[in-house]
Formats: C-alpha cells, structure tokens, sequence
C-alpha cells in the first residue's frame, strides 16, 4: 500500500448509489419526515442532517435550504444563520461524543471533491486520538460502533434542547 494515499473504500457505496438527479438537500426537508432522512435540526435558513456515509459516528452536515453552490451566493442572514449553526453542531458534538477534535471541512466544486458540488454544505465530524487504526487502514473496514438509529435518537435530544 502508498503511504501517500489516502484510502477510503467505505465510500464505494456512496459512488454506486442510484443517486438522485434532483438535488436530495432540497429534498429531503420537503418531504417532512426528518427521523428516516435524518434531519436533526432546522433552523431559519439551513438545517443539519446526519451524513448517511459517514467517516465517524456524529459526522454532520449543515446545509442552506436555498440552493447554492459557493458562499458567495449565500446573503448575510443565511451565511450568520450557517455557521451560528455550525456552532451549535460543534456544542452538540462535544457533548453527545466526548471527541479530542473536530474536522470542519467544505468542498466547494467536483474539482475540490464534493461529492454534492452544485449544493454547498459544510461537514463536522468528530475525532478521537487514533481513530484510524488497522480496520480503517489495512483491513479496508470502517467501524461504526453505534448505529444510525442511536446516533440520531441522541444527536436529535441535545439538538431539541438547544436554541440558536
């Protein structure tokens, strides 16, 4: 194996999904059942939702209800509103997961690797201190120790009592 490769063969679910040709970040909200597309959170112009592909247990996505690709399209309400949210998910995170780190991180483009480039999201996914050992990194396995049924059903308590 390279050492100058990152390696993440979880995702190939991702990438052979029968995908969606309309956008699910526009979607998913519209549909009004937040438990099975596991929205956690919705605030006055984004919302959070659980990242179905997850790296880590808690890996969040904040996403704009309006569509746009680049941060430059969002106004000043919406990009306050944003990371107030981000905000608020880092607080969450903290508390449901107990991590040492947190990983922020946006794509903005297919070139700068979103896997969903023409609707701009910001990812949160806490760390631990040698999170990656050898199931990640030579067995080609990704452990998730809790389900996404018990990661929402907590992530969902800290969110309902919070306010932004």
């Amino acid at each position: 194996m390279n050492n100058d490769i990152l390696y993440s063969p979880w995702r190939i679910d991702y990438i052979l999904s029968n995908k969606d040709k309309k956008c699910i970040f526009c979607n998913k909200p519209k549909k009004n059942n937040d438990e099975e597309n596991l929205i956690l959170f919705r605030s006055k112009t984004c919302f959070v939702i659980m990242n179905r592909y997850p790296y880590n247990n808690g890996h969040l996505l904040i996403v704009p209800f309006r569509h746009v690709s680049k941060l430059n399209d969002l106004n000043s309400e919406e990009i306050s509103d944003l990371f107030g949210t981000v905000q608020l998910c880092e607080k969450v995170i903290e508390e449901i997961y107990h991590c040492d780190g947190i990983n922020m991180g946006m794509n903005l483009g297919k070139a700068a690797g979103a896997g969903i480039d023409d609707h701009l999201h910001v990812h949160l996914l806490p760390r631990w201190n040698g999170d990656s050992n050898f199931m990640t990194t030579i067995g080609a396995t990704r452990v998730l120790p809790e389900s996404f049924e018990s990661s929402y059903k907590k992530l969902k308590q800290a969110f309902d009592k919070e306010e932004i």
